[in-house]
């Protein structure tokens, strides 16, 4: 039985004389399995079906014909079909690309398409109540009563609770009417998220370099076929106005819209905008959403009825029915890459998506990405800029200060400088306000022992804990440990010897209560703001101008727009520059010109102050002198004199175990088999190590690392398969393949 007779017609059902297809199961396994159609069933590719697999029934996805000549009768069978449309074929060719380039088993990408598995059962329904018309002049209602019934008026069902809320009675009220025969009980769903956006609704005005980028992709988009540009604008230039209007072409084409955002912009910010100029919530796509939420939206999108989806780096795997539009905002931000499970860069497999689906994607960014603009330089993307802040705005001075002279030199208890300090207290004078900025979590990065040294470190990490001084703990940032905070040295049991070393932002706001204690100070980090509404309600006070001072992590530092904030300190600008990371220089010259980025946004101009070590360094220069684009240029050329990307391929080879020994020992063996030279095609590679990891303990685990660096027109992916697949390896240790690695720890 060949493929080819099968399926004829994608779209259409299998006939159902053939009766065996192909299904792939969320699972670690490359392979699709082939299982029996059952008597009466018709199954095309795309159908979401349940299967049994290993003594349990999971959910999977029908991928293709069985293969080969089969015998039915030694099938398992397929138990059921979903009642949802099939993933599209677009979906399954990407998963299909995405494990092949990543080197991850088809299944495991698919588990991410498939998330939520409940979202395929349809949903449940809740008691509603709806209003019935009847003439009520013949019946004796009361003021109450009355309330309720303007209230479903509009023959809208709710659930009693949200009536009783928004008519301001009691929910026996409610099921009074029922008795009276005035109101009935319906089941009602939830509704799938940003269902009916209005793309005609009036936008804020344009100016006019905003609104000739807007009018051109809008064109773009209105045509059908793969289009790609990069959108490049100051911070306050009015980028998202202006992609909007491209989100709006696509929504009167009829197609879904993904806007991908980092999960730390997804700002309530961001959707007070989108909700401005769109009339309704868009659905949302992150790690803090409820399992209901998850649910209604997954099942939302799958359907087509979800049509704008603003997201996180996931959100580019749900099963967009009709996808026609993606905007990659904050292109630069390393969290687009995804280090664990299925490694990949949601960016650049973005950029696949589109391709293969025949649309358009945008970049977006004030600090693109190396890559990306190589990409542009190519001509790859389209580069559009928008050069001025929107409204006049102008973008703020920018000055270092050296923290070696000596009139600057704070002793080894405070981190902000005479000028610094000095900056501050005009600013609040003026009943402006202030961000002092500092990427550090935390009270102190480091607590050692007077008498002895000890320093205290994670029992399952190579980190030290970082105090947090609020809740008298210790913490590890990168597996999560936590212990209190020790009264004596474990090492030489002095009491009380422990001191703090270096500054974090609880350190920061201490000293600046301590500068200005009538000030009103508030401290935003991504552990202060415990859920959603706490940091709508901080983000507020901000803009209601209720703080003076904010000292904040990077949480602060995107997508906020604050009018009265004209003065940004950065209390380490230096923090990052050190370890010896391939984009260091590139990722701190993008956080500190985002940061700056939030200074004299509106009428009142704006001033960033950095304090440094090295005020002659490149980005100390680049951020005063406004000079991106050398900045740009010099380590593009540094980069390719090194022969690293873009201008080559690398690939991390990750070895973990619980067992030292046994990790040590794979590590080596792939060492000794490691590819090296030239190939029979002239295209370079070699291969550096195995050496311990910067983190040669993570999470309880030991690791080595290898990493190859290639030309970029060598296959990759089949010349690390035949190298790592030759080299046994038992269970209890793992090989993590990471293609175009983004960190090297």
């Amino acid at each position: 039985m060949s493929q080819a007779n099968m399926f004829q017609d994608e779209e259409h059902a299998l006939p159902n004389a053939d009766r065996c297809v192909s299904v792939l199961v969320p699972y670690p396994v490359d392979k699709a399995y082939d299982y029996m159609v059952p008597d009466g069933e018709h199954l095309q590719p795309g159908d979401y079906v349940i299967v049994p697999l290993g003594g349990r029934e999971v959910s999977a996805v029908v991928w293709g014909a069985a293969a080969g000549d089969v015998n039915p009768s030694k099938l398992k069978s397929v138990v059921l079909k979903h009642k949802a449309k099939p993933m599209p074929k677009a979906v399954r060719d990407f998963i299909d690309w995405v494990a092949e380039y990543t080197m991850t088993p088809r299944g495991f990408v698919l588990k991410m398409a498939l998330s939520v598995p409940g979202g395929l059962e349809p949903p449940k329904p809740a008691k509603g109540y709806q209003y019935i018309n009847k003439d009520i002049l013949k019946l004796k209602i009361t003021d109450r009563q009355r309330c309720v019934l303007k209230l479903l008026s509009d023959n809208i069902p709710r659930i009693a609770a949200d009536i009783a809320r928004d008519a301001g009675v009691s929910s026996g009220v409610v099921k009074g009417l029922v008795s009276k025969g005035l109101v009935e009980e319906v089941d009602i769903f939830n509704p799938a998220p940003c269902r009916k956006p209005d793309p005609f609704r009036d936008g804020p005005a344009l100016s006019e370099d905003q609104d000739a980028v807007a009018q051109h992709l809008k064109d773009k988009v209105k045509q059908d076929g793969y289009y790609a540009a990069l959108l490049d604008g100051v911070t306050g230039a009015g980028k998202t106005e202006v992609y909007f209007e491209a989100v709006a072409q696509a929504l009167k084409k009829g197609k879904q819209v993904l806007i991908l955002l980092p999960e730390i912009a997804l700002s309530n910010a961001f959707i007070d905008r989108f909700v401005s100029r769109f009339g309704c919530q868009p659905a949302l796509w992150h790690s803090h959403l409820s399992p209901g939420a998850r649910k209604t939206t997954w099942r939302g999108v799958a359907e087509g009825h979800s049509k704008v989806v603003v997201g996180a780096r996931s959100a580019l795997f749900l099963p967009y029915q009709n996808l026609g539009l993606i905007i990659i905002d904050e292109e630069h931000d390393p969290a687009y890459k995804q280090e664990d499970g299925v490694i990949y860069h949601a960016r650049d497999m973005a950029v696949v998506r589109a391709h293969q689906g025949g649309f358009s994607v945008v970049l977006v960014s004030a600090t693109p990405s190396l890559e990306t603009m190589h990409n542009a330089w190519l001509g790859r993307y389209e580069h559009l800029h928008l050069l001025d802040r929107f409204g006049g705005a102008r973008l703020p001075d920018i000055d270092t200060i050296d923290m070696r002279a000596k009139e600057e030199k704070t002793d080894a208890q405070h981190f902000i400088s005479p000028s610094l300090k000095q900056a501050i207290e005009e600013t609040v004078a003026k009943d402006e306000q202030v961000l002092l900025f500092l990427n550090r979590r935390g009270y102190a990065p480091l607590t050692l022992c007077r008498s002895c040294g000890h320093r205290m470190e994670c029992p399952r990490c190579t980190a030290w804990l970082v105090e947090h001084k609020s809740s008298a703990r210790l913490q590890c940032h990168h597996c999560g440990f936590s212990t209190r905070s020790p009264k004596h040295c474990p090492e030489c049991s002095e009491v009380d010897s422990f001191a703090a070393c270096g500054p974090g932002v609880e350190r920061v706001y201490e000293e600046a209560k301590a500068y200005f204690p009538d000030a009103n100070i508030l401290m935003l980090a991504s552990d202060t703001a415990e859920n959603n509404e706490q940091l709508r309600k901080m983000l507020d006070d901000i803009k209601n101008e209720k703080i003076d001072i904010i000292i904040g992590t990077q949480i602060i530092a995107k997508g906020h727009h604050f009018p009265n904030l004209t003065l940004v300190g950065v209390v380490d600008a230096d923090l990052g520059l050190t370890g010896g990371e391939l984009r260091a220089a590139e990722r701190t010259y993008q956080l500190l010109h985002q940061v700056a980025g939030r200074a004299g946004r509106a009428e009142k101009p704006g001033r960033v102050l950095l304090q440094t070590f090295m005020p002659e360094h490149r980005i100390m220069k680049a951020m005063a002198e406004g000079l991106r684009d050398p900045f740009l240029e010099t380590e593009a050329h540094e980069r390719e004199v090194a022969h690293m990307p873009p201008y080559s391929r690398l690939v991390g080879i990750i070895v973990s175990g619980r067992d030292e020994g046994q990790v040590v020992e794979i590590a080596k063996a792939l060492g000794k088999a490691a590819p090296q030279g030239v190939n029979e095609k002239g295209h370079k590679i070699r291969t550096l190590g195995p050496a311990p990891a910067p983190f040669a303990r993570l999470r309880g685990k030991f690791r080595y690392r290898l990493l190859v660096q290639a030309d970029k027109a060598l296959n990759i992916q089949k010349t690390i398969a035949a190298w790592v697949g030759g080299v046994k390896c038992p269970s209890t240790v793992r090989i993590y393949i990471d293609i175009d690695p983004q960190s090297f720890l």
